[in-house]
């Protein structure tokens, strides 16, 4: 079975990799530790690549499923948008305490990114990736983040007279415009999903991750926001490629719940998908906010 780009995908699939001629048992119950570093990269959901190059290692084994109700389509798109249901409440509530209290938007942002960050470490430590309370928590706090984020980009970071309600729409139908394209790309396998092209994208991800963390810590020392953020044509190129990664991201995503929908995983698993599709959203929505605040901005 191919790994995902997504950390959370990537540990429920593992245990699911058995020998030539072994029936599939069941939904694997031990997950990998994979990176997240969401306070640093604004959502950088798939930038996990710590165990990337394990490929062809013998993996831990699995546990077999006694019983209950498999997983489904169905049950994905259920728990994908419950999921993004209580992320867009949080959001909205954030945002506008952000409105009434200016003040709000650096804890609110600080609070939701590194609770996010906890939840993804307890879920993999835990192996709790499928516990819903863990999923929708982390959808809570994602929230959070995403609202205050959302009403610094739209209120202080574009120019005077540029309506914060139009720049969020566009950046709300271009996250999910290309979440269903990509969905499309995967349907009609347009783009198939292959071992070559998995080991691709790591090498993108892994790359991705150090620039977008040696740009944060040149930020740290220079007192701005680095030279892949500032909002030049390089910045613009890298969102551009970061907006690229995220969405080829989803193609793999969407690989590997198929291959759980047919290893026969229980129906509680859509859980753990609908965490990884849900750390991919945030991320892609960050930087196409980010993106489309380079052409706006007040600078």
């Amino acid at each position: 079975m191919r790994e995902s780009s997504n950390p959370i995908l990537r540990g429920m699939t593992r245990g699911n990799q058995q020998p030539a001629g072994v029936p599939q048992q069941g939904y694997p119950q031990g997950y990998n530790q994979q990176g997240f570093n969401q306070a640093a990269g604004f959502g950088m959901g798939a930038a996990g690549a710590a165990q990337g190059m394990q490929y062809g290692q013998p993996q831990a084994p699995y546990e077999t499923t006694t019983g209950g109700r498999t997983m489904t389509v169905d049950d994905v798109v259920t728990k994908t948008a419950a999921t993004l249901g209580v992320l867009i409440v949080f959001a909205a509530a954030s945002y506008f305490l952000v409105g009434a209290n200016p003040g709000l938007a650096t804890p609110l942002t600080i609070v939701g990114a590194i609770g996010g960050l906890v939840l993804v470490l307890i879920g993999t430590f835990g192996r709790k990736m499928d516990n819903p309370a863990i999923v929708l928590s982390y959808a809570a706090f994602e929230g959070l983040f995403v609202g205050s984020i959302s009403y610094v980009f739209a209120n202080w970071v574009i120019a005077d007279g540029i309506n914060a309600g139009a720049f969020l729409s566009q950046a709300i139908l271009g996250t999910f415009g290309v979440f269903i394209g990509m969905l499309v790309v995967y349907k009609t396998g347009a783009i198939r999903v292959t071992p070559r092209f998995t080991r691709m994208m790591f090498g993108m991800l892994i790359g991705a991750m150090v620039l977008a963390l040696g740009n944060l810590v040149i930020g740290l020392f220079s007192g701005g926001a680095g030279p892949l953020r500032d909002g030049s044509t390089l910045a613009i190129i890298f969102s551009l490629v970061m907006i690229g990664i995220a969405a080829f991201s989803f193609l793999l995503d969407f690989d590997q719940a198929d291959q759980l929908i047919r290893a026969g995983a229980p129906a509680k698993a859509a859980w753990g998908v609908a965490f990884g599709l849900t750390i991919t959203l945030v991320w892609l929505y960050v930087e196409i906010l980010r993106l489309l605040s380079y052409f706006y901005s007040n600078d």
